[in-house]
């Protein structure tokens, strides 16, 4: 049966056509906006019915005819027909898809002209794509790209996303394609462990317009300092488009279609600030009884949309105020925005303005409330009150819910008045109390998250007046996520100001996020700088966590030597200390980093000590981590039984998180000692494993779950479905874009490759093992490649098997010296 709505849609084309017009001289005619006639034309919507006759009207045609059409057009479409037997979906899982992502700011209710403007960049978005909005500062670029934005989100529906790049914020350079890129496929709900890690603007800008690909999005591109700076984030292939802003006309970008913006016209300026002082139409406004006043904060105000609507907020609030008054206020400052804000701010109660000011000082995107109270040292209840006042007087911006920001020019103003009126030592405070925030809510979240023995309790500064809830790990992966940018301005902040504890303690309150959501690269730089603050200070214990976390962060970068290096210089560290748990803890690591040299009692025996320690300390989390891998240590030495003894006494202790970091381990131990005599059993252990390490989103723990059951298929004789299960491991690995993972997997990978009969893939993964291993430095996984080699090439290649054995020996005898 034909759809309605797009037989109307073939009749007005036809009506089009009849006309000789081009669409956007029909609908100029009718009195229509040319994407409302496009959509019409099209059969996206349909038309209200004068609109129809308008059109009939413009080719001298009868409407009636259209009318049972257009009738049936607007009736709903027919439910299809039920099934003979209804099933209910499933419901969805917790980590189920989220609906597509809205980060558009709200769209203004005074939206006021700008028609032949907002007409051009709706006409240029379904051939071009992309349209860049400039004009001077306060002039409205913002307000136009977000209305539109917002006009075009239903034919856009799968995001409709908005990033402020700051090219022309006072105080903070602008935000460079890097992390802007990571921030809005952040927020396009494209997986961080899918984001390239290295490799520069490119790989990162590849993966964003892949992700647009295949959607339908809009996305504002708000504040551009030049097209050097847009160019990575504007999107390829696919129905995407962007909308972008910048006070510069973007001559660079040659393909994309220029909106340029003026001031308002008088006409419009007096219609925007009557609309935004809530003044009533006809001769009872005070507008209306003193146009000359009116005329004169027109002038002042420069006819920007921006200054307009702080002048109009301050009549309306007001009643008492003529518009002579105002004139007379705007007159005391200097420039007309300048002049516009101080009014409003003088408008506000002693702690309003502080407040206000001392936000200047923040140079994040977006804030919370709990931000603003530790920033002006005051109790929560207070600064969202004070929030409340500052959004009502137009001097805050709320972009989302629970979400703060500050218009540039706005932020400015509150920066140089903050640079005026506070001094230096205020100034000072303010940030430390936001740095000791930033530390401890990370703590905070880092500690609703599982563990294998926990963190000390942050020592910078006191802790402050309120910190966010974190019920669960979720809750503060979500918060790590939203607040990540300005967690990394703190970092840097904690530098700049040399607050040398902060700098040491909020890194390691994030290795868990990391772990998680990011790559090595960024953290083994932040641990650098935090090695150094470290020593700055001196202090012992902080030395030696800094050298331990350093290590650890290298050995995750398949840095080999370098973890040693660090661990070596922790170790009498830490012994000087005398806290077991860090003792526990640096034994723990060094276990993980002996795997090298191929003999498992060497990692063996670090694992009883560590456990040892944890326990002495009563840390019950550290020792069930220990003796997991105590049990994982034994599977590796062939003594299969007390593996598994051992790893179900892990797996009988009572835990809330059923994927914590020590049950994970002894269901993968259990599952590979069970292997060869009870199959389904250890299938089952393993599956376990496999789902709880999806369910908690940690990607490395699924690949390494899939290596491991792919491993145990293939000694159960199941190779195609062991070979399926490795695949999907290094699929995840390519994902994660962590090469020096693949060497703990690869040979495994071989392996089952050859017992399957594809020997040629089996070499080609020994080789690239051999080759990694050899960049890494990871000796022992060296000498395993050039065994394996060496063993596939014994028919077919002698000599060169010789040459692999020989070297894979040397390598073996190398490990035994240094042992």
């Amino acid at each position: 049966m034909t759809d309605p709505r797009d037989e109307l849609a073939t009749r007005l084309r036809l009506i089009q056509e009849l006309s000789g017009r081009s669409v956007r001289a029909l609908a100029r005619d009718a009195g229509l906006s040319s994407s409302s006639l496009s959509r019409y034309l099209t059969g996206q919507s349909v038309p209200p019915w004068p609109a129809v006759v308008e059109l009939c009207r413009q080719v001298k045609r009868d409407p009636r005819q259209l009318r049972p059409l257009w009738e049936r057009a607007h009736s709903p479409l027919p439910a299809p027909p039920k099934a003979t037997r209804q099933v209910q979906p499933p419901a969805p899982p917790s980590g189920a898809p989220q609906p597509p992502r809205n980060d558009l700011p709200r769209d203004v209710p005074d939206f006021t002209g700008r028609q032949a403007e907002l007409d051009a960049v709706l006409a240029a978005v379904p051939s071009s794509r992309v349209v860049s909005i400039d004009g001077m500062a306060g002039v409205g670029k913002t307000c136009l790209a977000v209305h539109a934005a917002h006009r075009l989100a239903a034919d856009y529906p799968d995001a409709q996303l908005y990033i402020d790049l700051h090219g022309f914020t006072e105080g903070r350079e602008p935000l460079g394609p890097d992390p802007a890129l990571r921030t809005l496929l952040a927020a396009l709900g494209t997986p961080s462990e899918k984001i390239p890690q290295e490799g520069g603007i490119e790989p990162l800008a590849a993966c964003w317009r892949a992700e647009l690909a295949g959607r339908r999005a809009v996305v504002v591109l708000d504040n551009a300092a030049n097209a050097e700076q847009v160019r990575p984030l504007l999107p390829g292939a696919g129905p995407s488009v962007a909308l972008i802003t910048s006070r510069n006309r973007l001559i660079g970008l040659e393909e994309v279609p220029p909106v340029s913006l003026d001031v308002l016209s008088p006409e419009e300026s007096a219609t925007l600030l009557a609309r935004a002082s809530g003044e009533p139409e006809g001769s009872e406004s005070r507008l209306a009884q003193d146009p000359e006043s009116a005329a004169e904060v027109l002038r002042m105000c420069g006819h920007l949309p921006l200054a307009l609507r702080l002048a109009g907020a301050r009549l309306r609030h007001r009643p008492g105020w003529t518009v002579g008054v105002l004139a007379e206020r705007l007159a005391e400052g200097g420039s007309e925005l300048d002049t516009a804000l101080a009014m409003s701010v003088r408008q506000l109660d002693r702690g309003q303005r502080r407040l206000f000011r001392l936000l200047g000082l923040l140079s994040g995107s977006s804030f919370d409330e709990y931000v603003a109270a530790a920033l002006a040292g005051l109790p929560l209840r207070e600064a969202r009150a004070m929030l409340e006042d500052l959004l009502d007087a137009h001097l805050v911006q709320q972009p989302a819910a629970g979400r703060y920001t500050l218009h540039d020019l706005v932020h400015q103003h509150a920066r140089r008045a903050c640079e005026e009126q506070d001094s230096p030592a205020e100034r000072d405070q303010a940030l430390r109390r936001l740095l000791g925030y930033y530390v401890h809510a990370a703590a905070a979240a880092d500690a609703a998250m599982p563990h294998p023995s926990g963190n000390r309790p942050p020592t910078a500064g006191p802790a402050p007046s309120a910190l966010p809830r974190f019920p669960g790990k979720h809750a503060a992966l979500a918060w790590f996520t939203s607040e990540y940018a300005n967690l990394m301005g703190a970092f840097e902040l904690a530098v700049a100001l040399g607050a040398d504890v902060h700098a040491c303690e909020l890194p390691r309150f994030m290795r868990t996020y990391f772990a998680r959501r990011c790559g090595t690269t960024h953290l083994n730089a932040l641990f650098e700088r935090a090695l150094a603050a470290a020593e700055r200070l001196g202090d012992p214990w902080r030395l030696a966590e800094a050298y331990s976390d350093l290590g650890f962060a290298r050995y995750n970068a398949g840095r080999m030597a370098e973890a040693a290096a660090a661990y070596e210089k922790a170790a009498p560290l830490v012994e000087q200390t005398g806290d077991l748990r860090s003792q526990a803890d640096l034994l723990m690591r060094r276990g993980y980093l002996s795997w090298e040299d191929g003999r498992g009692d060497a990692p063996l025996e670090l694992f009883r000590q560590a456990r040892e320690r944890y326990e002495r300390a009563s840390c019950r989390e550290g020792a069930a981590h220990a003796t997991a891998y105590e049990a994982w240590a034994l599977l590796q030495l062939g003594r299969r039984e007390e593996a598994a003894e051992l790893a179900r006494e892990v797996l009988a202790i009572d835990y809330d998180d059923p994927a914590w970091p020590a049950g994970l381990t002894a269901l993968i131990t259990l599952g590979l000692a069970l292997a060869d005599e009870r199959p389904d059993e250890a299938a089952a252990h393993l599956r376990r494993a496999l789902d709880l390490a999806r369910g908690d989103g940690h990607r490395h723990n699924e690949a390494w779950c899939l290596n491991c059951l792919g491993v145990a298929l293939r000694r159960m004789g199941r190779h195609e479905e062991a070979l399926a299960s490795h695949r999907q491991a290094f699929k995840l690995l390519d994902e994660l874009f962590e090469e020096q993972w693949k060497v703990h997997f690869l040979d495994a990978y071989g392996e089952t490759c050859r017992q399957a009969g594809l020997t040629g893939e089996a070499l080609r993964l020994h080789r690239q093992a051999l080759d990694l291993a050899a960049r890494m430095g990871h000796r022992h996984k060296e000498a395993l490649a050039h065994e394996a080699i060496a063993a596939m090439l014994e028919a077919t290649d002698p000599a060169a098997a010789a040459e692999h054995r020989a070297a894979g020996q040397a390598i073996r005898r190398d490990l035994e010296l240094g042992a």
